[in-house]
C-alpha cells in the first residue's frame, strides 16, 4: 500500500534516529502515515545530509546504528506509522578515504583491487587523479609518510605494499593515485562524479555485484519490515536507470518506490516500475496556479530597467549550460570525445548538443525525440558544425553505444549545474518561479492547465509523491507564496525595488534584484541568514564572484548592501512596511497551495517544519533545526477545539495540514477521482476547486485582485444535493448551490466532505 501522506525529516548527527523516533506520536497526530528520512547508511564523518555514503554495510553509527533503526521502526509501528528511506545509488563519498573501505582499497591496489569495478574510473590514464592539493607549485613537498599511509595535512592515503621506501614525494609517485592541484579536477578528473563534486565518486550499480553489495543492507530493511518505501536519489546519474529500477523493484517487491526525477514542464516519466517522482512536477503546477500570469510584461519591463539586459531565459540557459559543459565538466566531455577519435571537433558538438538538450536526459530509446530537438537547435545555433553534429548524433542514437550511455549521464549534470545552480541565480525576473522542475519563462499556470495536469497524474501516476518544499528547493513554499503576491502588485513592487537598488547599490543589478526578492520573501530574516544567502547566490551565479575564485572586493560590496538594509532606519522601515502589505495575501496563497497539494492526486509530502509558516531559503538555510515542541503545543490546542486566526503564528496552516492529512489517512475512498469544480459569478476565476470523489477542495486564487473586486459577492459553487461538512470549521452545508463567501468566511480555503 502506498502512504497516505509522508513527513520528511533530515536525520543527521545532531538529530539522530532516536530524535526521529521521538516524533512518532506527533506525526501520528498530524495525520501522516509514514516518516520519510534522509539517507541512513554510514556517511562521511561529520556529514550533515547523508548523501555521501562511505560504507553501504551499516546504518550510520552517527545516527545511532542498526539498533536505533530497529527501535525507530518499532516505535513507528506502535504509533501506526511506516518508514520511507532515501537511498543514494549513484555515488559514494570519497573525501575521507580511510572512512570508505572500498575506495581505500582501490587507492591502495589500483586495478588489482577487488573493488576496482565498484567505481566508474577511466583507467586509461593510469593513476587516479585526486585534486586535493593547494594552489601552489611545491605542495607535494608537504607530504609525509606515516607508517603505511601518506599524509597531506589531515588527508590520509594508503601506500601500496612494497612502495614505502624513499622520500614522501618518491613514495607518492609510485602509488595508484596522483595528488594534484585542486583546480585540475574539472578538466582532468578520471572518475565519474556527482555533478561537479569530486568528493562524490560515481558507482557502477549496473554491475550486479556492485548493486548487490551496495543494496544488501537497504533490501534487508525492506525484507525485515523496517522500511516500507524507498526514495531513489538522482537516478539520472545512472548508466541505465530503467534497468536499475527494474532490479530494485524485483528485489523489493511491494515497496513504494519514488524517484528524484526532475521533469521539465510537459515531459513524461519513462515507464519505470515505480510509483512516480518525488513531486517537483506537482510543485511547479501548484505554485504556478497561484500566480497572476497577466502581469508578466510588467516584470519583463522591470528586469530591463534594473539590468539593461535583453537576454531571454532560453539564451541565459544556453549560455550557462554551454559554459558548464566546457569548463566545470570538461573532464567528462573529454572522456566522451575520446570515444570518437575519428570525429574532429567532437567536443564542441557534444557540448553544444548538451547545451541545447531540452530535458535533463533521455533514456533511449525512450526520449529519442529530445535528442532530435537538441540536434535541430544545435544546428540552428552553429550551422558550421552541422556535419560534425550529424556524425555525433548518429552515434548518440545507438542506445547501447558507450558514447550514447555517457552522453545521457552528461546532459543531466549539465542541466543541473547550468540551470538550477547558475541560470536560476542570473535570470531574476520573478524568482517565485525559479524553482527545480519549473521553467521560469512559464510565468504562471492557468486553472485549466492545472486541472488537466492533475487528471493526468490521477490517471497515470496516482501514487506519485507531491510536495511544495524539499531539502533542495531554492526557496520554501511560504516564500514562494508571498513572492506570488508581487505578480498582483507589479506597480508597487516596481516603485519600491527601483528605489531600494539606488539606496543600497550593488554593481551586479540582476543579483541585487534576486536578493531583494529573497529579502521580502523571507522577511523578517536575520542579517546573517540574508548575507549567507547572498554570498551563495552570488557565487552560484558566477557573474561577479565564484566558488573557485571568490572576489573579496565584490563580496565586501555585497556585505555593504545587506548591512544597509538593516542599518538604514528609513530603508529598514520601508522594507518592513512593504512586507506587511503583502504578507496577508501571502498567507492566503500559502494556505491555498497547501490544501491543494495535500488533496490533489498523488501522495502528499510535508517537509519538516512546514506545517507552520516557514520562510527558508536554499540549503543550508532550509535545514535549520525545527521547534517540534511548539508544533506539538499548537496541535494540542487545535485538538481542544481552537479555531486559530490567520496570523503570524501559523496555526491556521497547521490546522489545514493536520485535518487534511487525517482525512486522507482515514477516508482514502474520498480521494480516488478528480473532477474540476467551477465557481459561478463575476469573480469565479478566483476560486480553484476540484472534487476528488467525495472531498471537495476550494482555494482562493489571486487574493489581492479578489479584494479589489470587493470580495466574493454572489459567487457560488454547484455540488450535488448531499449534505456537506466543511472540515476546518466543522460547519454543515446543504443544497445544490453553495455561496463561496459563506464557505470561505473563516479561512481562504475549504475542504468539503460529503456526509
Amino acid at each position: 500500500m502506498p502512504p497516505s501522506g509522508t513527513y520528511r525529516v533530515q536525520v543527521r548527527p545532531d538529530f539522530p534516529l532516536s530524535a526521529a523516533a521521538a516524533l512518532a506520536d506527533y506525526l501520528a497526530d498530524l495525520g501522516v502515515s509514514h516518516l520519510y528520512t534522509a539517507p541512513l547508511l554510514t556517511a562521511t564523518p561529520g556529514s550533515q545530509h547523508g548523501y555521501d555514503v562511505v560504507d553501504h554495510r551499516f546504518v550510520s553509527p552517527a545516527l545511532g546504528g542498526s539498533s536505533a533503526l530497529s527501535d525507530l521502526s518499532e516505535t513507528l509501528r506502535q504509533a501506526g506509522l511506516g518508514l520511507v528511506v532515501d537511498i543514494v545509488p549513484n555515488h559514494a563519498g570519497v573525501a575521507v578515504p580511510h572512512a570508505n573501505p572500498t575506495w581505500w582499497d582501490v587507492l591502495k591496489n589500483g586495478q588489482k583491487s577487488e573493488f576496482s569495478g565498484f567505481y566508474d574510473i577511466d583507467w586509461s590514464r593510469g593513476r587516479i587523479l585526486i585534486p586535493v592539493l593547494a594552489d601552489s607549485p611545491d605542495e607535494l613537498d608537504k607530504l609525509a609518510v606515516d607508517g603505511d599511509e601518506l599524509r597531506y595535512y589531515d588527508h590520509r592515503y594508503p601506500i601500496a605494499e612494497g612502495t614505502g621506501d624513499g622520500t614522501p614525494r618518491e613514495v607518492h609517485d609510485r602509488q595508484h593515485y596522483e595528488l594534484v592541484n585542486w583546480t585540475r579536477g574539472d578538466s582532468e578528473l578520471n572518475y565519474r562524479r556527482f555533478f561537479t563534486i569530486t568528493d562524490l565518486a560515481g558507482l557502477r550499480v549496473e554491475d550486479e555485484a556492485v548493486l548487490d553489495a551496495t543494496h544488501a543492507e537497504i533490501l534487508r530493511w525492506h525484507r525485515d519490515g523496517l522500511a516500507d518505501g524507498i526514495r531513489v536519489d538522482h537516478p539520472d546519474g545512472l548508466r541505465d536507470p530503467g534497468g536499475y529500477l527494474t532490479r530494485l523493484h524485483e528485489a523489493a517487491p511491494g515497496a513504494w518506490i519514488v524517484v528524484e526525477k526532475i521533469l521539465e514542464p510537459g515531459e513524461r516519466l519513462p515507464p519505470w516500475p515505480v510509483a512516480g517522482t518525488t513531486g517537483y512536477d506537482a510543485l511547479a503546477e501548484v505554485c504556478g496556479v497561484f500566480v497572476d500570469s497577466t502581469t508578466e510584461a510588467f516584470f519583463d519591463t522591470l528586469q530591463h530597467h534594473l539590468t539593461g539586459a535583453e537576454t531571454s531565459w532560453q539564451e541565459q540557459v544556453h549560455e550557462a549550460k554551454l559554459a558548464v559543459a566546457t569548463t566545470h565538466l570538461a573532464a567528462e566531455l573529454e572522456r566522451m570525445a575520446r570515444l570518437v577519435p575519428d570525429i574532429e571537433a567532437a567536443p564542441r558538438a557534444l557540448a553544444e548538443l548538451a547545451a541545447c538538450f531540452p530535458v535533463y536526459r533521455s533514456y533511449l530509446p525512450f526520449g529519442a525525440r529530445h535528442l532530435a530537438r537538441a540536434r535541430a537547435e544545435a544546428g540552428r545555433r552553429r550551422p558550421q558544425l552541422i556535419p560534425v553534429l550529424e556524425a555525433v548524433t548518429a552515434r548518440l542514437r545507438d542506445p547501447a553505444g558507450e558514447l550514447s550511455l555517457r552522453f545521457q549521464q552528461f546532459t543531466g549534470a549539465v542541466m543541473a549545474k547550468g540551470v538550477e545552480d547558475t541560470a536560476f541565480y542570473r535570470w531574476t525576473r520573478f524568482t517565485a518561479r525559479n524553482e527545480v522542475g519549473n521553467d521560469p519563462a512559464r510565468f504562471g499556470v492557468t486553472p485549466d492547465d492545472f486541472h488537466e495536469a492533475s487528471e493526468d497524474r490521477r490517471r497515470r501516476w496516482p501514487d506519485s509523491m507531491t510536495t511544495l518544499s524539499t531539502h533542495d528547493t531554492k526557496r520554501s513554499e511560504d516564500v514562494r507564496a508571498r513572492l506570488a503576491v508581487l505578480a498582483e502588485v507589479p506597480g508597487d513592487w516596481t516603485e519600491v525595488v527601483r528605489r531600494w537598488v539606488r539606496i543600497a547599490p550593488l554593481p551586479d543589478p540582476s543579483l541585487a534584484h534576486l536578493i531583494w526578492q529573497a529579502a521580502v520573501g523571507s522577511w523578517p530574516i536575520s542579517r546573517e541568514r540574508l548575507f549567507a544567502y547572498a554570498v551563495k547566490a552570488a557565487r552560484e551565479a558566477a557573474s561577479s564572484t565564484t566558488w573557485q575564485r571568490p572576489d573579496e572586493r565584490f563580496e565586501a560590496l555585497l556585505r555593504e548592501m545587506v548591512d544597509r538594509i538593516y542599518d538604514d532606519p528609513a530603508l529598514h522601515r520601508e522594507v518592513t512596511d512593504f512586507v506587511e502589505s503583502i504578507t496577508p495575501p501571502g498567507w492566503s496563497n500559502s494556505l491555498g497551495q497547501k490544501v491543494v497539494q495535500l488533496t490533489m492526486p498523488g501522495v502528499p509530502d510535508v517537509y519538516q517544519g512546514t506545517e507552520l509558516w516557514d520562510y527558508s531559503l536554499v540549503d543550508p538555510d532550509n535545514r535549520r533545526p525545527v521547534d517540534f515542541a511548539a508544533r506539538r503545543g499548537l496541535l494540542t490546542r487545535l485538538d481542544d477545539g481552537w479555531l486559530p486566526p490567520v496570523d503570524e503564528g501559523g496555526a491556521a496552516k497547521l490546522l489545514i495540514t493536520s485535518r487534511t492529512l487525517r482525512l486522507r489517512r482515514q477516508r482514502p475512498e474520498l480521494f480516488t477521482g478528480y473532477r474540476p469544480v467551477f465557481a459561478e459569478g463575476r469573480v469565479g476565476d478566483h476560486a480553484l476547486a476540484f472534487d476528488r470523489g467525495g472531498a471537495v477542495t476550494i482555494a482562493t486564487r489571486l487574493p489581492v485582485g479578489l479584494s479589489r473586486h470587493g470580495g466574493w459577492g454572489d459567487t457560488t459553487v454547484s455540488l450535488d444535493g448531499h449534505s456537506w461538512t466543511e472540515l476546518f470549521t466543522g460547519t454543515s452545508y446543504g443544497g445544490n448551490r453553495l455561496a463561496v463567501a459563506e464557505l470561505l468566511r473563516t479561512y481562504p480555503v475549504a475542504l468539503l466532505v460529503k456526509e
